[in-house]
């Protein structure tokens, strides 16, 4: 069978494609290839409501059943994409399949970076998949010491969620702060210090030299200068890469994810979105890549009306937002580690608050504590 539309990628991106596709009016055959077995699912609420156990598998559900047979496209679940031949207009499946397509969407997200030679230490974690998420809850219930490697958003989140199920949690990071790299260095003094009141062990500014084990479970990390931690799970948080391997040798432009132009084109008939996709700027022409949900769902959209015939070109905005504890951050535009910080709402003690970032005296980005409608006022005054 030969695809009017294929899309690889069944999380939000790629559900979102099809749905956008169907509002659009669109007739044509669709189908939808999936690594994970389960039913398109919401990753952001893994760290926190699931990990934690307040929400199980069904609520993270983007669509229910009968709603994806509403949208008349075949799902083919717990398949991989293992190669695809542009000009054949092909996608090979790690069962031997081989499908055909018109117009191919590309979706398949990031991999999560993992230790090297810890992989096989049992009680070592990382965070991507329901599945991970299942089996780092079970590793969590009856440990004791958490050690997360790694204080960007994913690794500040489980080690939130952790001590809320009153474990004992240390936080490794070779960066001064945690999430430098996404608030800058203003903002992240101001998490250091949450996630410390809350009795998180912070080891900022540190790397981890070694892991220890006892008959191939994990059980201390050591860290620069001579120190060791106890961990019954240590879970990885170092970053992800585009999962783009499959596509090694296929002709699309791989570097840092799919490249594509600003129309979400990476090669002829063959789009991307979401995580994996790297678009030029409409303005600048400069690639950007965005981990968001957000950016995720608006690219889908846009490429949906691409393939029935729009010409628009659309332009990615970084935002994402985090819970941590009691706090939820949104973050419009960048803050990079060297921006110049004002305080324009609320106080930084209040923890409800929203901050201006500048840099070379031009505004690049606005963040809120538990301040939805006032960040989102100075983004529309500031950003837009």
């Amino acid at each position: 069978m030969t695809a009017d539309v294929l899309v690889v990628g069944a999380s939000v991106g790629g559900l979102t494609t099809v749905e956008a596709l169907r509002a659009r009016g669109f007739r044509g055959t669709v189908q939808v290839v999936g690594a994970e077995r389960h039913l398109p699912y919401d990753r952001p609420p893994l760290s926190k409501k699931v990990l934690s156990g307040a929400w199980g598998e069904e609520q993270v559900r983007l669509r229910g059943q009968q709603e994806l047979e509403a949208l008349n496209a075949e799902f083919l679940l717990g398949r991989r994409a293992v190669r695809l031949d542009v000009e054949a207009h092909t996608v090979a499946l790690d069962d031997g399949r081989t499908l055909g397509y018109g117009q191919l969407v590309l979706a398949t997200g990031l991999m999560p970076r993992t230790l090297p030679g810890a992989e096989s230490l049992r009680g070592v974690r990382v965070l991507r998949t329901l599945e991970d998420c299942s089996e780092l809850r079970a590793e969590l219930l009856t440990a004791r010491n958490v050690v997360v490697i790694g204080a960007g958003v994913l690794g500040c989140e489980i080690a939130a969620t952790a001590r809320q199920m009153g474990l004992h949690v240390s936080l490794i990071d070779p960066s001064p702060v945690p999430m430098l790299r996404q608030t800058g260095a203003d903002v992240g003094r101001l998490l250091s210090m949450l996630h410390a009141e809350q009795g998180v062990r912070m080891f900022m500014s540190s790397g981890i030299t070694d892991l220890t084990d006892d008959k191939g479970r994990v059980t201390a990390v050591a860290v620069d200068g001579g120190g060791t931690i106890p961990a019954d799970v240590v879970v990885v948080t170092i970053g992800c890469t585009p999962a783009t391997d499959w596509l090694i040798g296929s002709g699309l432009n791989l570097s840092n994810g799919i490249v594509c132009d600003e129309r979400g084109c990476a090669g002829a008939d063959v789009h991307a979105v979401g995580d994996v996709a790297r678009w030029a700027n409409p303005v600048t022409g400069d690639g950007i890549r965005l981990e968001n949900r957000t950016n995720a769902v608006q690219q889908a959209r846009f490429v949906a009306a691409a393939i029935t015939g729009a010409h628009d070109s659309y332009q990615p905005f970084p935002y994402f937002w985090t819970d941590q504890y009691d706090i939820r951050m949104q973050v419009y535009g960048s803050l990079p580690a060297d921006a110049d910080f004002q305080l324009i709402e609320g106080t930084a003690e209040s923890r409800r608050f929203v901050m201006l970032a500048e840099k070379d005296g031009q505004p690049v980005g606005v963040i809120g504590w538990n301040s939805a409608k006032a960040v989102v006022a100075a983004k529309n005054a500031y950003l837009s």
